[in-house]
């Protein structure tokens, strides 16, 4: 593992994106990332949207405008990594993992060891490995770029509980190693409740409450928001 870049503080603060389509305005919001961001909403509410207009992977169909102010600029593959929500679908199925990293051998072990794998694991194909395991490979090449800014997309829906706790823990410990900001959405508030400093409810595309993390599940301002907490997030998914 490298030492932590704490001698520098990176900042970043989305102050808009919109997007549109011919018809309606599908997504206007802005909001600041400190360290660690949560963006929380139901299907449909433009979480996805938020994070493919971060990566440029909008379709043409639509019209969208980002402002951003940050230490860094935004390159997809460069500054900016992304975990993706369904690892079994993430990686190409019928090529090993050492050959679906791009880098010389001894410096996948490398970011393998970071991640808590065996390192023979780069030797088998995606199928050979359990939810978990894969998982920790796409957050080990997310991580191999050293973004400054990781987006991850409901990272954890697809696992086990004993996976998805492994998986939060170990997020939370190598953004205190590399000090990354971290923009995380997922529609369960629990998952990232001891994770995120600050959270944003999104609703059709609006944010209707942000704060720190702890002020909104203390004393949310929003009936919206006091409707998902009270939907009993510990124990099921809020949906639709």
């Amino acid at each position: 593992m490298w030492a932590s870049v704490g001698v520098f503080k990176m900042s970043f603060t989305c102050r808009t994106l919109v997007v549109k389509s011919r018809q309606n305005e599908l997504l206007n919001i802005s909001f600041e990332v400190e360290k660690s961001y949560a963006l929380i909403g139901q299907s449909g509410s433009g979480k996805s949207l938020t994070l493919k207009s971060f990566l440029g992977m909008l379709p043409e169909s639509l019209d969208s405008s980002l402002r951003v102010e940050a230490s860094y600029q935004l390159v997809r593959g460069k500054t900016v990594s992304m975990v993706p929500q369904n690892p079994f679908t993430a990686l190409s199925p019928l090529t090993k993992i050492k050959k679906q990293f791009f880098m010389p051998q001894e410096e996948i072990t490398r970011y393998l060891d970071m991640v808590g794998l065996d390192r023979d694991l780069m030797h088998r194909f995606p199928s050979e490995l359990s939810g978990g395991q894969l998982q920790r490979v796409i957050i080990a090449m997310a991580l191999s770029i050293r973004p400054k800014l990781l987006l991850l997309d409901e990272p954890t829906t697809a696992l086990d509980k004993q996976s998805k706790i492994g998986i939060l823990e170990l997020i939370k410990r190598l953004q205190e190693i590399d000090n990354f900001d971290m923009l995380f959405v997922t529609h369960d508030i629990a998952t990232v409740k001891n994770l995120c400093d600050k959270v944003g409810i999104l609703k059709e595309g609006r944010i209707v409450e942000d704060g720190q993390m702890s002020d909104v599940l203390k004393s949310p301002k929003e009936s919206y928001t006091k409707k998902l907490i009270e939907s009993g997030f510990e124990d099921r998914e809020f949906r639709r």
